[in-house]
């Protein structure tokens, strides 16, 4: 079946396990990609999307249909190359009008091997989202319009999809690494690292430049370690606490070998804790709760989170296909922040314990900077 196609001859075509065919104009890269489909609320920040980790074997349907309008920028980046496999959007990109721009992202797609496809009914796409959830697709864009719809079929069904898949080993850090860049500031760069502050091992399962940028913001001295680090290699740095970062795949499987580590943690020192995304469902995880696969996720910077405590509600950025079973949680973990979206659990700490986590991500600035307390109170708790 097929859901719009274009007088002009198309040039890139996106394939639902299900068959639907979407046609449309391809730019960036050519060639063929499959991968699980997510649609995300961003009206900005398209370029730190593309570039989080967490989106690893993932393709974004942007509902807002200006994606490209402000170029590209590599301060904006949140890893070293793109981690998204693709983009679906409702028109195509345009000249960019930003003076921090350094390219366009057409360009940017091709040069870094990623698909684009415009010219889609991303309204009808997002509907088929929320009703059926993420869909397996493939994503091909060929210059000639020639398409094996069978082939392209046959790749989307066979794609294995997120459940059960580790994605954190394929994004992490192969090596340990000081990070000293602090957040970045208008006419200033990024701020430098403060010497003496706490020292913060930070897990990468697929860590946000920003977030660590947050940390060393907060005083802290950050020691990146790789996603498969054990309680050793952990210890051997002599932390005043452990950062569990964002990542992308299924926690279960990631929790193989991440969950043995947190809580030998937990059972051997008194260290301060905090995870950020897939970090808090690792936490979760270790302190024997159990995890989720979402229907469609929460992907956008427009998320209303409640702190439990206070009563505010945070306009949060969130990036997530699982999600942790807030009934789940043991009598000595108190559930601390909820998605008013649709009531699934947001955050965590233990009882008399500084060990906590959230879902959303406090780093990434959708606008208001309501959760950069966050990063304040992990200091803190290192400090006392």
């Amino acid at each position: 079946m097929s859901a719009n196609a274009p007088a002009a001859k198309p040039t890139a075509c996106l394939v639902l396990a299900d068959g639907t065919v979407f046609y449309g104009r391809g730019f960036g890269a050519e060639g063929r990609t499959v991968a699980e489909l997510c649609f995300n609320t961003a009206m900005t920040g398209y370029q730190e999307v593309m570039t989080d980790p967490s989106y690893a074997d993932q393709i974004v349907t942007f509902t807002f249909p200006h994606i490209g309008n402000t170029g590209i920028t590599p301060e904006d980046e949140e890893a070293a190359e793109p981690h998204a496999r693709g983009i679906v959007v409702k028109w195509d990109p345009t000249e960019p009008s930003n003076w921090r721009s350094t390219g366009t992202l057409p360009d940017w797609m091709a040069r870094t091997g990623r698909i684009g496809i415009g010219g889609i009914d991303t309204r009808r796409l997002t509907r088929t989202i929320r009703q059926q959830g993420m869909q397996h697709v493939a994503l091909e864009h060929r210059a000639d319009g020639n398409f094996d719809l069978d082939a392209l079929r046959a790749a989307a069904r066979e794609f294995p999809g997120l459940t059960g898949a580790d994605l954190a080993k394929g994004v992490t850090t192969a090596q340990t690494y000081r990070w000293q860049d602090g957040r970045w500031a208008w006419n200033e760069g990024f701020a430098a690292a403060v010497e003496g502050g706490p020292k913060v091992v930070a897990i990468d399962y697929g860590a946000k430049r920003n977030i660590l940028r947050s940390l060393v913001s907060a005083g802290c001295d950050v020691t990146v370690l790789p996603a498969d680090s054990t309680y050793e290699d952990v210890m051997a740095h002599a932390p005043d606490g452990v950062f569990l970062s964002n990542g992308p795949g299924d926690p279960g499987a990631t929790g193989a070998y991440a969950v043995p580590m947190i809580r030998e943690l937990m059972d051997k020192t008194e260290l301060p804790i905090f995870g950020i995304c897939l970090g808090h469902q690792m936490l979760a995880l270790a302190l024997g709760a159990r995890t989720v696969k979402m229907n469609h996720g929460h992907h956008g910077v427009n998320h209303p989170v409640k702190d439990i405590d206070t009563g505010k509600v945070e306009i949060t950025s969130m990036n997530h296909g699982f999600a942790v079973d807030g009934a789940t949680l043991p009598g000595n973990v108190e559930e601390t922040h909820i998605s008013l979206f649709d009531g699934t659990n947001c955050g965590l700490k233990v009882k008399d314990r500084p060990i906590f986590s959230v879902q959303q991500h406090p780093e990434a600035s959708p606008g208001p900077q309501d959760s950069f307390y966050l990063f304040e109170r992990f200091a803190q708790s290192m400090q006392g």
